[in-house]
This record gives C-alpha cells, structure tokens and sequence, in this order.
C-alpha cells in the first residue's frame, strides 16, 4: 500500500450522513467540529486539501416514483452546496482559510468553478471546496491532479457484502478498482469508477466516526481500505 505520509494534494469526500450523527439528518455540530479540527492538523502540516460533501443528510436521490431523474438530481446537488456552505463556515471557525466552488452559478454563496484558481488557492493552503456526488469527486480530483481520494463514509472500509445486512460481511484491507467493478462492491458510482480507473486515481476509504480517523490516516495508522489503480 501506497506511504499515505508522502501524499501532498488530496480530495477528501464527506459523507453528508455521516456529517449528521446519530440525528441521521441534517448536521451534528459536534461532529462536523472535530472534521474541522481534524484537517486544520492535516493543513497545518503541509497538505493542500480540496473537499466534495454529500447530500445524503438532506436528499436520498428519488424518493417518488412520479419525480424525474434529472429533477432529483438537482435537488440532490442543492443539498451539496448547502453542506458545503455550512461545513465551510465551521472550518473558518477553527481558523481556516475555505473557498467553495460550484458547476454553477449560485449568486454570492459561492464562486464559479476554475481548475486554475482551485489549484492556486490549494496551493495558497485554502481549504477548497467543491459541490457535488461521487461523480464530481472523481472529477474534480482528476481536474486538480490529487495524489488520491479519501472517502470518509459512515462504514469503516470496503466489504464483500453490505455489513449493515450481513453481520458476517468481510472488509478488504486493499483492493483493485478492477476488482471493484467486476465484483459490483458499488464503493462510487460506476462512471466514477471508471473516470478513477481510467486515471489512475487511488481511493483511500475509512470511517469518520473513529476517534481521529482523518488524521490517524494520513499519519499512516491506517484502518480501511485502500483501492488501487
């Protein structure tokens, strides 16, 4: 497995559920807090970190037969830039400098997505925020040449089986994306994995709940599971 301690730009994915607590919606401020503090130390230390957040807090894709697709997408997207818009503000709080960038014109909340100001602000040590899903994560890394992605996710890893349904679900400690699709784990979206794939964009996914789980990964103490390319 890749020296997680060599990594100097990464995208840190967000679970917007995981971001709620145990209130399941919403935000847990406490929760989201000991995000912050957790990549302040990171930042602190040199790495320049970018950050996409789900919506799963507030929008669990179609939830009506009668809604179209597109329609729930959208709703689903709104939901990211609200997360962002306030998990922004709680990094500012800790004392980080953010910038949130949207696919999208978004009034005065946000600024208009530039590979070219992303970078300069990652590389200004700007915590850079992007909205959007798994498919946007993946693109947004490959757009600001990040070292790898993290997916810090409800579950602590990859499982053979959904471990919320099977009790006996087994955890990869490493994994190809290969293997991924052939096996159908479902760990992002399929062109997701294919853009990381194609890309050659490792994934690095643990569980945000655990105790210091962002910064014990990037320290190498290292507990879920790495996808290779």
């Amino acid at each position: 497995m890749k020296d997680l301690k060599s990594l100097n730009r990464v995208l840190l994915k967000l679970s917007g559920e995981a971001l709620a607590g145990e209130k399941k919606t919403g935000f847990d401020e406490a929760t989201v807090l000991k995000v912050a503090e957790q990549v302040k130390k990171i930042v602190d230390d040199g790495m320049q970190v970018a950050i996409v957040i789900g919506g799963g807090n507030f929008w669990r894709g179609r939830t009506s037969k009668n809604m179209e697709r597109t329609k729930a997408d959208q709703i689903g997207m709104l939901a990211t830039v609200m997360n962002c818009i306030y998990v922004s503000d709680m990094f500012r709080h800790v004392g980080m400098k953010t910038k949130i960038y949207t696919p999208f014109t978004c009034g005065a909340f946000t600024e208009l997505f530039s590979k070219d100001d992303a970078v300069k602000n990652l590389e200004e040590g700007v915590v850079t925020f992007f909205a959007g899903g798994d498919t946007a994560t993946a693109l947004r890394a490959i757009e600001i040449e990040a070292d790898a992605i993290l997916l810090a996710k409800a579950i602590d890893g990859v499982y053979d089986s959904d471990p919320k349904v099977n009790p006996d679900a087994v955890k990869y400690d490493e994994i190809s994306l290969d293997e991924v699709l052939s096996k159908k784990l479902g760990v992002i979206d399929l062109t997701a994995t294919i853009m990381c794939l194609e890309n050659k964009m490792p994934l690095v996914i643990f569980g945000l709940e655990e105790e210091n789980s962002i910064v014990n990964t990037m320290s190498g103490n290292f507990n879920g599971t790495y996808v290779t390319v």
